[in-house]
């Protein structure tokens, strides 16, 4: 037994099943039974070559699908998609393309940008050519439109057939502005893409740094290559869709802005006030490509364990994690690894999902509520799978107690402390951080608030529906390493490892820090799956105004 369950067992004899918030005895059991091996069992399946890296309808993401449906039916799931199956299958559009030079002009100057090198573009619709026939270029600073904050990076501006330069992250100064460091949606790139189409422009360009993205140029080059997926567009708006979606590296830009004499530090100082105004660059870009659309499908994969209580079954508590990766390395060369095996991103997940799962199955009656686990698709390529989910749930949203996703588990051994990726947003919070301290560990929030990892994963789609989420994984104080260690380390994994094909599970890894992980994953859920009164977002949260709306929408009747 785990220190941290002896913790465990020791509190529940202490203090019965007098309060809520304490695990009972039979949860310490079936929590008891998460181990390490039983983790790497599934990791080392679905991060397998045999995989191929889970592309989204690939071969290897169909055996995904097939290895997780008949484990839900092994451990008695019911199938848990809204049409009575184990499987909810979806369309996807695959779009492969991108340009090989990106010319800038101001006058009768030129810069040439080579891609990969300068520049990753790709298409913004589901059209078989993509361009952008000099095509002004402006600089629209962040790029958001944000009336809480009276902010306004657009000012009325004609933007139509334009390309939009765009920074990345959000405005960080001023931290009663944009939560100072802390990254809101408004600095993530798929919301700035989403503003550029809103505005009518033709194309838009992030501009790309490590510290604002979070992750180096190889990872926009990893992520933004090879085939490019989407949810099907609306019949008859391809006609309102970007032509282009691209990044440029900031030494890239800085030559572009040269041109016409521009400053990108001035610039980029000016875009940080509320006064900006967006810049008319006096530069046009110009770029043309042939694109191969196809059409692929995939599929989430859900099973249901349905609730104990008559009324209380109608809820449930939902589990998710993606099982999907990256696929296989386009241009890759003779000899080089090809498979993006995607051991950490998210056979990891994926893994504590199963168990979890299991763990429910040992417990002596089901929870009062239903737990429905999820083991959705296509996350790498903007949260589709989660987001068609959210939109098509076998229950309102308003009986969605609570969703627990798992992503990306810790490999490197146990810790004293656990992060919590959107601490402070949910009534989550309090039974979490009880169970964390029964660990003898402690909870501690974002410890990398400017990366905007609540808006990076699966709960993301589920919150923008009101439902509230929680997102937390091992910290960095690790025990038997020195200070900083931890932080290095994960530094070194997304620097080397992260979208890349040497994401693989060596025997090197240790998995103890994640079996406590994956117990805390399990008890917070059981927990919620018993507790009469549902969790709650904090008042003035982003999300708590769609949350009323659905549960006012129970009331009224207008969703059963």
């Amino acid at each position: 037994m785990t220190r941290s369950l002896v913790v465990l067992v020791s509190w529940v004899l202490l203090v019965g099943g007098a309060r809520a918030q304490s695990p009972r005895a039979s949860e310490v059991s079936a929590a008891k039974t998460l181990a390490a091996d039983k983790l790497r069992a599934h990791i080392d399946f679905l991060a397998s070559d045999l995989l191929e890296g889970r592309g989204p309808g690939t071969r290897g993401d169909a055996l995904t699908q097939l290895y997780l449906s008949t484990r839900f039916q092994e451990l008695g799931l019911t199938p848990g998609a809204p049409d009575g199956g184990y499987l909810q299958p979806f369309e996807l559009v695959g779009v492969t393309g991108h340009p090989d030079t990106m010319t800038f002009r101001a006058g009768t100057d030129t810069a040439a940008l080579a891609f990969g090198a300068d520049f990753i573009a790709s298409s913004g619709h589901q059209l078989e050519r993509s361009e952008l026939k000099a095509s002004p270029l402006v600089f629209v600073g962040y790029g958001i439109q944000a009336p809480e904050y009276q902010w306004d990076d657009f000012k009325g501006m004609d933007l139509r057939g334009k390309t939009l330069l765009i920074l990345n992250n959000d405005p960080e100064d001023d931290p009663a502005l944009f939560g100072g460091k802390t990254r809101l949606w408004y600095g993530r790139w798929d919301y700035k893409y989403e503003q550029a189409r809103k505005q009518g422009a033709a194309g838009a360009i992030l501009l790309h740094t490590t510290p604002s993205a979070g992750y180096p140029w190889q990872v926009v080059r990893t992520s933004w290559t090879g085939e490019q997926f989407e949810l099907p567009a609306p019949a008859g708006g391809e006609g309102e869709r970007l032509q282009v979606r691209g990044w440029t590296t900031e030494e890239a830009t800085r030559r572009v802005f040269q041109l016409a004499g521009h400053d990108l530090d001035a610039l980029r100082l000016a875009a940080n006030r509320r006064d900006f105004q967006p810049v008319s660059l006096g530069i046009t870009v110009s770029t043309g490509f042939d694109n191969q659309v196809r059409r692929r499908a995939t599929a989430n994969v859900l099973g249901l364990l349905p609730g104990s209580d008559p009324a209380l079954a109608r809820e449930v508590v939902l589990y998710t994690a993606h099982h999907d990766h990256l696929g296989l390395k386009a241009d890759a060369k003779p000899g080089e690894d090809a498979i993006y095996n995607g051991a950490v991103d998210n056979a990891s997940g994926v893994a504590a999902l199963l168990e979890v799962a299991r763990a429910f199955t040992l417990l002596p009656q089901a929870p009062a509520r239903s737990i429905l686990f999820a083991a959705v698709a296509a996350e790498e390529q903007g949260l589709l799978g989660s987001g068609y989910l959210a939109e098509h749930l076998p229950v309102p949203a308003g009986r969605v107690a609570a969703n627990i996703n798992m992503d990306g588990l810790n490999i490197h051994g146990r810790t004293r402390d656990v992060t919590v990726i959107g601490l402070g947003k949910s009534s989550l919070d309090k039974p979490l951080t009880a169970l964390v301290r029964a660990q003898g560990r402690v909870v501690k929030p974002d410890q990398l608030p400017d990366r905007g990892f609540f808006y990076r994963s699966d709960q993301f789609s589920f919150a923008k529906k009101g439902i509230p989420t929680v997102y937390f994984s091992s910290g960095v104080d690790f025990i038997g390493r020195p200070a900083g260690w931890g932080k290095a380390r994960r530094e070194l994994w997304e620097r080397e490892h992260y979208h890349q094909p040497s994401d693989e599970l060596g025997p090197e890894a240790n998995l103890e820090g994640a079996v406590e992980d994956v117990q805390l994953f399990f008890l917070l859920g059981a927990q919620v799956a018993r507790t009469r009164e549902p969790p709650r977002w904090n008042p003035g949260d982003e999300f708590e105004a769609p949350r009323l709306r659905s549960l006012e929408l129970l009331k009224s009747g207008g969703a059963q």
